[in-house]
């Protein structure tokens, strides 16, 4: 038992469970707004400089538990922060939650996860570890799967932790910035919030539309999620 706190699997749960208590003592204690994108704002501009500590701990957490929306966060940072500093913290939060998902997905079953996530995940070992760290990467890239599926599902897979960390990383950087760009475009003029409309449009929808309804890389053969 001691040896399981010590692995990566073990530190993630203890994490996770850390990050858990923390979010129901902030949603039950005096900053419930932490959730709600809307108020979130307000409330993390009250914390100073504990704010974007709480915000990338949340964030973190939108990722292992699914039900708290993790995009809507992105957008109010960038409302919050501004560009570069509100894509840094988002990078930085979703990256430790893909993390702690995976180990996650590494050390529980199906069973556990899907009662974390509502889902379940399936996932098909045969095909190579380059493919698969390709695949993370484009779904990191444009979100054809559930951000929090493709992190247990890659963690049940046992897939290299280099291969899936840098897959991730370097696929999400993209996508979480233009989030972040578009908060802080919402305190802009009128034609550039059209203009980051469409452009979130095509990436967000139409592009993982697209993807999903002719199986691009062959995503819904390899992680099945329900």
């Amino acid at each position: 038992m001691r040896n399981f706190w010590l692995r990566p699997n073990g530190a993630a749960l203890a994490i996770a469970v850390a990050c858990a208590l923390a979010a129901g003592w902030l949603v039950l204690g005096p900053s419930p707004d932490l959730f709600n994108p809307t108020a979130l704002k307000p409330t993390l501009q009250q914390m100073g400089h504990w704010g974007p500590v709480t915000y990338i701990a949340v964030l973190a957490l939108s990722v292992v538990v699914s039900p708290v929306p993790g995009a809507p966060l992105a957008v109010a940072a960038g409302m919050v922060w501004g560009m570069p500093m509100a894509g840094v913290y988002s990078v930085i939060g979703g990256f430790l939650g893909s993390l702690m998902a995976y180990f996650l997905g590494r050390t529980l079953g199906s069973a556990v996860i899907r009662s974390l996530t509502g889902k379940s995940i399936s996932v098909d070992a045969h095909r190579g570890e380059r493919y698969l760290g390709w695949l993370i990467f484009f779904s990191r890239l444009f979100p054809v799967l559930p951000f929090d599926g493709v992190s247990y599902g890659a963690g049940m897979l046992k897939l290299s932790v280099k291969v899936y960390a840098v897959a991730t990383l370097l696929g999400m950087i993209p996508s979480t910035f233009l989030l972040s760009y578009a908060g802080q475009t919402l305190t802009t003029t009128m034609p550039q919030r059209v203009a980051m409309f469409c452009l979130l449009l095509i990436v967000f929808v139409g592009l993982p539309w697209v993807a999903h309804r002719y199986n691009w890389f062959g995503f819904r053969d390899i992680i099945r999620i329900e």
